[in-house]
């Protein structure tokens, strides 16, 4: 899984970054102004950013591995 950000043009999205063709995706956009977060969303962002700096979290490949095996067993 990986972030990419891009533009609507001419009501398409052009990427800054390709995907191969047939590549699932899920799009959160936002307006001119960003994103707006309460506080105890920004808190809770703070929180799991300082985690992942410090090295607490799980790699998504990782867990897509995990899950697939546990889906096959």
């Amino acid at each position: 899984m990986k972030v990419i950000t891009g533009r609507v043009v001419h009501g398409k999205i052009e990427l800054d970054s390709p995907l191969e063709d047939g590549t699932t995706v899920a799009i959160l956009a936002a307006d001119e102004a960003g994103f707006r977060l309460g506080s105890e969303d920004e808190d809770e962002l703070a929180e799991a950013l300082a985690a992942i700096r410090g090295g607490q979290y799980e790699d998504g490949h990782a867990l897509l591995s995990e899950l697939k095996g546990q889906k096959r067993g």
